[in-house]
């Protein structure tokens, strides 16, 4: 990466009816930002919440972005990060030829959050 990147990191969850649903996300947003000030990082939604994705990008474009990493926050690699996150990505692709795009892997597919949610569920009982 050249210095002249600007790199952003987007943390994509599913999205829901209720606005209070999205509150354990944008604490994960802030976390991540405190911890990794150099990044612009953002949250987007599949459906029922904004920003949505493809709402996104082009204020990501505008700010100057050039490299953007998704987080799927998804407990598992369903049809929502297999399936439909690349075809949005694919549009996204065409619709900004120049922009970098990478996907992770869902979250919880991490060993070591699934280790971190273990002890949460175990610390449950006491």
């Amino acid at each position: 990466m050249t210095t002249s990147q600007k790199r952003a990191l987007v943390l994509f969850a599913h999205g829901a009816r209720d606005p209070r649903w999205a509150e354990p996300f944008k604490r994960l947003q802030g976390i991540v930002q405190s911890q990794s000030p150099e990044l612009t990082v953002s949250l987007a939604f599949l459906e029922l919440m904004s920003p949505r994705l493809p709402e996104l990008v082009p204020e990501l474009v505008s700010a100057g972005v050039d490299d953007v990493t998704i987080v799927p926050v998804f407990l598992g690699q369903g049809g929502h990060v297999l399936r439909d996150l690349p075809l949005i990505i694919d549009e996204l692709k065409t619709t900004y030829p120049a922009l970098s795009f990478k996907i992770a892997g869902a979250v919880g597919e991490d060993p070591q959050v699934l280790n971190a949610m273990a002890t949460y569920c175990v610390s449950a009982i006491d």
